[in-house]
């Protein structure tokens, strides 16, 4: 297998097969493929695979390919980034984001992974449950934005946007902090907690939050969905976020 990952803000990856070789992907990344490759959609171990994997933000089916005879596939993410290829080796893994996994070798477990901490599946933004993938074998992932690599020594702590964590080593623990200051929290506009992120370990931070775009996006269309936005915003990401910045947008948001 060759690949090759071109473009800017929109990449996509081209990967040249041999005969026989394999690789899957969730549903809708497909851009274009040779006449010579097979296409095979099903739930990818059964039912409670499938099941597991939309539990991580994923896709009930996957789609498989196989080389009847060299040929080309190429897949594009659905928003703007970069496209990260990663070589693992036997039980290396990787923990992602639930819309980080793009395709990889037929070799690759994509699978769920579960918060260390219950708080900080509940207020960090990210969810109880995330994805795992693990090698032998190549996996491409796809961050939103730019991504900016940040290796932390032991013990070494960064208190990011739970928004902006793309990738991290298991190794990585990640917990929440609670802002400081009353007007931190109703004006600042990062929410009322900050994932903290302990080494030893790498992690891929992006720049763009998806759920950033969708609220920018959001501001410009009509009717009140800006305030219940901003209001969610200001209050804190995640369901914590969701409830308090439902009942302000209620009380404030529709007079």
């Amino acid at each position: 297998m060759r690949y090759e990952v071109s473009g800017t803000t929109m990449q996509t990856v081209s990967i040249d097969l041999d005969a026989g070789e394999r690789l899957y992907s969730q549903t809708h990344s497909m851009a274009w493929m040779s006449d010579t490759i097979l296409m095979q959609t099903h739930t990818g171990g059964g039912l409670f695979a499938g099941l597991k994997r939309a539990m991580g933000g994923g896709t009930l089916f996957i789609t498989e390919f196989m080389a009847e005879r060299a040929g080309h596939i190429a897949f594009a993410p659905r928003f703007p980034g970069q496209i990260m290829p990663f070589r693992l080796g036997p039980g290396q893994s990787l923990i992602c984001r639930k819309e980080t996994f793009l395709c990889a070798e037929q070799s690759v477990t994509l699978d769920i992974a579960f918060q260390q901490r219950l708080g900080a599946g509940f207020f960090a933004g990210e969810g109880f449950i995330l994805q795992r993938v693990t090698g032998p074998g190549t996996v491409f992932l796809d961050l939103s934005g730019e991504v900016v690599e940040k290796s932390l020594a032991p013990g070494e702590r960064l208190l990011v946007h739970a928004g902006h964590i793309g990738i991290q080593e298991p190794s990585v623990a990640t917990d929440i902090q609670m802002m400081r200051g009353f007007r931190n929290i109703l004006f600042g506009g990062e929410g009322l907690f900050l994932a903290t992120l302990t080494g030893p370990g790498k992690v891929w931070l992006q720049s763009m939050p998806i759920l950033n775009l969708a609220e920018e996006i959001a501001r410009y269309l009509p009717g009140d969905r800006n305030e219940q936005v901003n209001f969610g915003t200001v209050a804190g990401t995640g369901a914590a976020g969701a409830v308090v910045g439902g009942i302000l947008g209620s009380i404030f948001g529709n007079e």
